[in-house]
């Protein structure tokens, strides 16, 4: 990774002026409404993070004013031309406005104390310093000023920059602190290492496992979002494993951790499923950007524990851990405080399905068998066919081979059938209204079944899923149950 920083002395760096960094025009409007009203301001936290990587940077900029962070949005706004509506919130004394495609927020800056029950803190007013020794960590506690006389100067007390260089995520203050104030930046600190690829200080990490059952004061929704971020990276696994080794995945998703067990009897032992379980993870992110899906690939497995049983002629078996994992991934979404919708419902459908193409590309694959999975799988056929050859994680190169030419058979076969059958999606090829005006009957059950046989039989490849076929085969099972037509 390259930096925009002299590799020697912290002062020489300190020196240094960014000022590249600051050629959009915002900021100099930020720097004459600051002057105008004699507070000094600066940008910090992720802006400069990101630039001094060179790694592209969100739409979205954090200013810090020495003063009133409101007042200073508000005379920003007064000097652009087209006076964007500034959206204050008093209670945090913040202040936010869109300039074109970016969103600028502004807060003074501040000290902050805790009460143990909370992660809510206590305000003050304070200095840059203070400002920067609440921040979580060194890499998100640089600054440029936005003063004239020092316009683009790095501002970085805690060597920040050095951290960069060395890949490294470590807190301003004492760790042990930084964490118990505000339990939610052991969960950033660990999605920091994922996204960028950089260790957690050792001391810092050490903090962490210190400080883990304090993450259960944070809010389900909070804990997600940074899950999210962490399934989104290039390789989840690494946040996965910190989070593991910590011992917060045992408090936030103790379904995963009960998957790290293996057992022997008699000589026979099983995969671990929780290794197993973060190798389809690191599978399914090259492949899809999906979070849902790497959900779902994060979840599949989550049956196997509970199920888990032994016997002297199959050896361990799993038997229903698909049905039992997706009633658990609806109480893992409603403890968490996860959306209880359509993103529910294909996580589970896709946790409940997700052995069914490996049994396919096990054996012989029969048209039968793929217009039933096309059928169930409906729009989530492709998803559920990526999700699949995710779990192929076997270390033998035969049988690797084997299963993902039999896996490409699948996808040519669920092709050939989707043309020529159209089941996905499925709409019977003629009504119950139909089939009542037929026959001269009232809403009953010999509609339902005359509807499932034919959807059996469009299944089975015993008729064409089209009208003409459809009819024929219901007169013909309607005189095999005694019905006639009108």
């Amino acid at each position: 990774m390259r930096f925009l920083v002299p590799r020697n002395d912290k002062n020489e760096k300190e020196k240094m002026k960014y000022e590249t960094a600051l050629e959009n025009p915002i900021f100099k409007i930020i720097t004459q409404a600051s002057q105008e009203l004699g507070l000094e301001s600066f940008v910090i936290g992720g802006f400069v993070r990101d630039y001094l990587l060179q790694r592209d940077f969100k739409k979205d900029i954090d200013i810090v004013a020495v003063g009133s962070g409101i007042d200073l949005a508000l005379k920003v706004s007064d000097l652009l031309p087209n006076k964007p509506k500034v959206q204050v919130f008093k209670n945090y004394g913040t202040a936010m406005l869109r300039y074109k495609d970016i969103d600028i927020e502004f807060v003074g800056a501040r000290k902050e104390s805790y009460n143990f029950e909370s992660r809510n803190p206590i305000v003050e007013n304070g200095s840059l310093k203070d400002d920067q020794e609440r921040r979580d960590f060194t890499i998100n506690a640089m600054a440029f000023s936005l003063n004239e006389n020092n316009f683009g100067q790095l501002v970085d007390p805690f060597n920040g920059i050095n951290d960069l260089e060395l890949k490294i995520i470590r807190t301003p203050l004492n760790p042990d602190i930084t964490y118990s104030d505000d339990p939610l930046r052991m969960m950033r600190a660990i999605r920091f290492a994922s996204q960028l690829d950089f260790e957690i200080e050792n001391e810092s990490l050490e903090a962490i496992k210190r400080n883990a059952e304090r993450i259960r004061i944070i809010s389900g929704e909070r804990i997600v979002d940074e899950l999210n971020k962490i399934l989104e990276t290039k390789k989840p696994s690494i946040g996965f494993l910190h989070l593991y080794k910590t011992g917060l995945l045992d408090i936030i998703l103790p379904e995963l951790t009960a998957l790290n067990n293996v057992e022997e009897i008699e000589g026979q032992t099983h995969k671990n499923n929780f290794y197993h379980t973060l190798e389809v993870v690191d599978n399914i992110s090259k492949n899809t950007n999906d979070v849902w899906l790497r959900w779902a690939a994060l979840l599949h497995d989550i049956g196997k524990a509970p199920t888990k049983k032994f016997n002297k002629k199959q050896g361990w078996t799993f038997h229903g851990h698909e049905f039992l994992g997706g009633k658990m991934v609806k109480k893992i979404f409603e403890r968490l405080h996860m959306p209880l919708n359509h993103k529910l419902k294909f996580v589970q459908k896709m946790v409940i399905m997700s052995s069914r193409p490996i049994i396919l590309a096990d054996d012989i694959v029969t048209d039968s068998a793929v217009r039933r999975l096309v059928f169930d799988a409906g729009e989530d056929v492709d998803n559920l066919m990526t999700l699949c050859e995710a779990d192929i994680t076997t270390k033998n190169p035969k049988k690797f081979e084997k299963y993902h030419k039999n896996f490409e058979l699948v996808r040519k076969k669920i092709v050939e059938v989707e043309e020529r059958d159209r089941v996905r999606n499925f709409q019977p090829p003629i009504s119950g209204e139909e089939i009542m005006s037929l026959f001269g009957l009232k809403p009953s059950r010999e509609i339902g079944v005359l509807k499932e046989a034919v959807k059996e039989a469009i299944l089975e490849g015993e008729i064409q899923n089209e009208y003409q076929a459809a009819l024929d085969f219901v007169l013909q099972k309607a005189k095999k149950m005694g019905l006639n037509t009108i």
